[in-house]
């Protein structure tokens, strides 16, 4: 069986999505969840962007232990110093070294020369070594670079030391055809090949990336990357529960290639990422969008109740979307919601399944019947609790609507020293008024970028999930909360921005202060 690396980068390519901010806390929970996902590397970040990102990967290399962690660097000492301070703690501690090597890069960006690219790279893999048992070398926009120049500083790389080489379509240009043919190019026209593993690193901007990644593994690539739900700078990366679905499912096409994933973390994995990140999955994306398994047309729904496999290539199994027929309700005991907590995955302490529960028990008094998401929702935040620790807390949001008046909110906010403050104030609706009236409760400049709620699960009474977008004095960041109410959800929601950026502040200042 031939074997394919899963490097996901969905800490460092995906954060990049923009409007996405990702708090330490948050980055481990994830961490966590990509290692029972089976990959076997994680780009946890770039330890020299700043302390904070430093602290991150830090930690990450400190808690993961069977998925091997790396960090970004550029082709300066100064960054690799960085990384080997944040990752020296690791397992098996490995380096993520990269330098742009297409004419147009070299040229504007670089303004090298390529002998000089060529001499850079080997002395920073060189450098590198000293520290990292395995380095592994990006030729930034390589699709776009001469291949006879690639297949030169490939060569270059190798000698100086790096065992894994990668071959990014930066810009996201290639077509399947083109990418698998450079994979090709470089197995026969470089002597020492057989020295390192190629890896395929595909950008989404004309929709290729995943089919680009396959072309890779067709023709020699032993590692892919991407990140989970595809999220990534523009249109994203190459999403990796489709690639490792795609070899799975098509094993007559794919013989004898597989990977370590445990394609039945996908569900919980993509919903963790999406909930953490605030980017929401399109309906109708492959594997986990929710209508991956809906059947509308009369034609396809008989068809699927004959037999399954006439209209379905995967099944929700599969992905961990097996079919539970526990429903949970307001005279659900303790052990039940224990017993659901565990086989969703989650390993709870007994202090915070006891918060979880109370909360699910305030839920289940409202409503008729709690979904799995409603759960998911629930365990997620009380496993989180310590990053929504609230430096503005919501005390109560009351809105005054008639069609033909200006509608009015009331917020009363607890502050951080502990004041009680309470202000009203009007808008052209009823979320605004009450975004007006938070701005006046705290101390700060707020501008709302982007505002959005949906639901949670279905029926009218279902929970309502708020994500906001917002710069607080100039810096940006995402909030989201849950709650019955959208109103509520949309007031706490818009705290929680406020509060990540000042919890975000206060961890820089504590990291500074230990340096």
């Amino acid at each position: 069986m031939r074997r394919i690396d899963i490097f996901d980068t969905t800490l460092r390519d995906g954060e990049q999505t923009a409007g996405v901010n990702l708090n330490t806390a948050e980055k481990l929970e994830i961490a966590k969840q990509l290692e029972r996902f089976g990959v076997d590397v994680m780009e946890a970040g770039f330890p020299a962007a700043s302390p904070g990102d430093l602290d991150a990967v830090r930690q990450i290399a400190s808690t993961i232990k069977t998925s091997s962690v790396t960090g970004l660097a550029r082709s300066v000492k100064s960054d690799i110093d960085h990384a080997w301070e944040a990752l020296k703690v690791a397992e098996c501690p490995r380096l993520h070294v990269f330098i742009a090597t297409s004419p147009i890069h070299m040229t504007h960006k670089l303004k090298q020369t390529p002998e000089q690219v060529v001499e850079t790279a080997v002395q920073t893999i060189t450098y590198a070594k000293k520290y990292f048992p395995i380095v592994q070398w990006s030729a930034e926009d390589a699709f776009r670079s001469d291949p006879a120049f690639l297949a030169h500083i490939v060569e270059q790389a190798i000698k100086a030391g790096a065992s894994v080489i990668n071959i990014p379509d930066t810009v996201g240009y290639a077509t399947p055809q083109e990418y698998g043919a450079l994979f090709r190019y470089l197995k026969i026209n470089v002597p020492n090949i057989a020295e390192a593993k190629l890896s395929a690193h595909c950008h989404n901007d004309l929709g290729m990336a995943v089919a680009n990644t396959l072309a890779a593994i067709e023709n020699g690539a032993d590692q892919v990357e991407g990140t989970i739900n595809g999220i990534g700078e523009r249109a994203g990366n190459a999403a990796l529960e489709e690639v490792g679905v795609a070899l799975y499912t098509r094993q007559d096409f794919y013989k004898n290639i597989g990977t370590n994933l445990k394609l039945n973390e996908i569900k919980r994995t993509s919903q963790l990422v999406s909930k953490l990140t605030g980017m929401q999955i399109q309906a109708n994306k492959a594997v986990v969008g929710k209508n991956a398994f809906a059947h509308e047309s009369g034609i396809h729904q008989d068809g699927v109740l004959k037999e399954p496999t006439t209209y379905e290539i995967i099944t929700p199994e599969l992905i961990g979307e097996a079919s539970n027929n526990l429903v949970m309700g307001k005279h659900s005991g303790r052990h039940a919601f224990n017993d659901r907590a565990k086989s969703m995955g989650f390993e709870l302490d007994q202090e915070t399944l006891n918060n979880a529960f109370k909360e699910f028990k305030k839920l289940a008094d409202r409503k008729k019947e709690i979904t799995e998401e409603d759960i998911w929702t629930i365990l997620t935040n009380q496993q989180l609790k310590d990053t929504k620790a609230a430096i503005y807390e919501l005390e109560t949001v009351e809105v005054q609507y008639e069609t033909a008046h200006t509608p009015k909110a009331t917020v009363r906010v607890k502050k951080p020293n502990g004041e009680i403050v309470e202000e009203t104030v009007e808008g052209a609706g009823s979320v605004e008024a009450i975004f007006n009236a938070l701005e006046k409760a705290i101390e700060g400049k707020v501008h709302v970028l982007d505002y959005r709620v949906s639901s949670i699960g279905k029926g009218r009474d279902a929970l309502a999930e708020s994500v906001i977008n917002l710069t607080f004095n100039d810096e940006e960041l995402r909030g989201r909360d849950s709650a019955q109410d959208v109103l509520e959800a949309s007031a706490k929601a818009y705290l929680n921005a406020i509060n990540r950026i000042l919890l975000q502040n206060h961890m820089k200042k504590l990291i500074k202060a230990s340096v």
